[in-house]
Parts: structure tokens; sequence; C-alpha cells
């Protein structure tokens, strides 16, 4: 199992830093934002992203997965032809799409309907580059928002091409055990977020609302014995991508730091 970070939180960082930190950290490489404001971006990643994956690949890191913009949903535009070439000239073989949002309005099988034909298309966009897409279970009225809404999208199309990405965070935040996710995701699985969320009570108009933090690893309701376990069961071969989205009142990369050690340590105590 390759241990990367998504480098979201790390926009202020060239591609050498990156690497650079990488080493420091003892992680595999990374899940790369392809987003505005980072240095392979829209604009330039026709270019930027083989080489950030040459450079990375003579440090002997990996990009195993990259993160596209969170409203890249459409597989006609210029931009996902484009994105995707990228990736095969890269040798990038994943990247996660954005979001399609629930609308509370209309009716959600239509919405199921029109959410498997985008990704349909995705899959054959994937297959014409050699690559796959993945989407990603993330709370907040996200179609597949976990394991069990997301197989009302993928479940018959082509796993090659059309993957799911299971996050331990948002899986606590939507209440579903990532063991059962796994079950219910298996031959779609391809990545996993490695994410802890801290649930509590928040006040709403005099009653109770659910409030979901993202903390570090340990501080949260994930259950990381359970997850690693699974993982080591499964035989899990994939990335898992180390998010880092917490808030801290510590210097960030001190972290970071904190972070991937964390995770090393649970590989280590799973896989040896």
């Amino acid at each position: 199992m390759k241990l990367i970070v998504f480098s979201k939180m790390l926009s202020d960082k060239t591609v050498e830093e990156l690497a650079d930190l990488a080493e420091a950290l003892g992680i595999d490489g990374y899940d790369l934002a392809v987003r505005p404001g980072h240095p392979v971006n829209p604009d330039n990643v026709t270019q930027a992203l083989p080489a950030a994956a040459q450079l990375f690949r003579d440090r002997g890191l990996g990009i195993p997965l990259i993160t596209a913009n969170t409203d890249l949903v459409d597989p006609t535009v210029e931009a996902a032809d484009t994105l995707l070439a990228a990736m095969a000239d890269a040798g990038v073989p994943r990247v996660k799409l954005g979001y399609y949002k629930i609308d509370l309005n209309s009716s959600y099988w239509d919405q199921v309907e029109a959410t498997r034909a985008h990704l349909a298309a995705w899959g054959e966009l994937a297959a014409k580059h050699g690559v796959q897409v993945v989407y990603h279970t993330h709370s907040n009225r996200c179609m597949g928002l976990n394991a069990g809404m997301l197989l009302h999208l993928l479940r018959g199309l082509d796993a090659a091409r059309v993957g799911a990405y299971l996050d331990t965070g948002h899986l606590v935040g939507e209440g579903e055990e990532f063991v059962v996710a796994t079950k219910i995701a298996a031959e779609y699985l391809t990545c996993v977020s490695l994410k802890d969320f801290h649930l509590r009570r928040g006040e709403k108009q005099n009653h109770g609302v659910k409030v979901r933090d993202v903390v570090e690893a340990g501080l949260g309701m994930v259950d990381w014995t359970e997850v690693f376990a699974e993982l080591k069961a499964l035989d899990f071969s994939g990335p898992a991508s180390i998010h880092c989205e917490f808030e801290t009142d510590d210097d960030f990369l001190t972290a970071v730091r904190r972070e991937a050690a964390f995770f090393l340590e649970h590989r280590r105590q799973a896989f040896g």
C-alpha cells in the first residue's frame, strides 16, 4: 500500500519542494492537486504534469493519484480530455473527479441516472487514454456520499475505468463503518482517503445539529486499528491519501509530520 499526501494544503510549495518534503516525511509520493494556484494546474498540465512525474520518479517517488478541481464533472469539456491526456503522458493512473451535488428539489433517482450517464462517459474517456477516474465519498449532500450511495452510481460500470475512493472521515460523518463500506464497494475500490473526523453536537434554533470537525489522526472517531486491519485483509495495494485538512494551533508542517508518522506506523504494524 502506497502512503501519499494530498497536496491541497501545500499549494505554496514547488514540485521540487514537494519532493524534498516527501523524502523528509518518508512517504511514497503525492495525491497531487491539479487545481488553480498549484504548481501543476489546469493551465499548464500538459507540460507540468509529465515533468513533475519524471522529477518524482527520479527521486524514487510517485504520483499514483491526482485530484482535479471540485467542479470538474463534465466529461465533454475540453479540459477533461486535456487532463486525461496529460495523465497518460505522465504515467499517472488515476484522477479524482469533482462532485455531483444532491438537489433536494429533484427526484433522487433521476439524479442517479444522470450522474451514472456522466460517469459512464468519463469511463469511455478514461478508456481512450488508458487511465482511471475515481469518485470520492464526500458528505455535505454530495451524490455517492457513502459506499451504499456510491454504488447506486457505479454498479454496472467498468471498474477498471471508474473506481471508488472511500474516505474514512466522511464515512464516519455519514454513519457508515469502513469495513461495511469496503464490502459494498469491493469490486470498485481503488484508493482510500485517510482523514479523521470528530463529531459533536451543535446548536440550531433551540435544537441539536451534527457538527463535523476534521482533526489530526487519532483525535477523532475513526477506528484506525479496524481500518488498517481491513486494508491488510483486503491486501489493499492502491494509494492511501493522507489529507491533512485539519486546523492546528501548532506549526502546520509539524502537524503534517505527526500525521505522516501516525500512518506510517499503522502501515508498519498492519503490513510489516
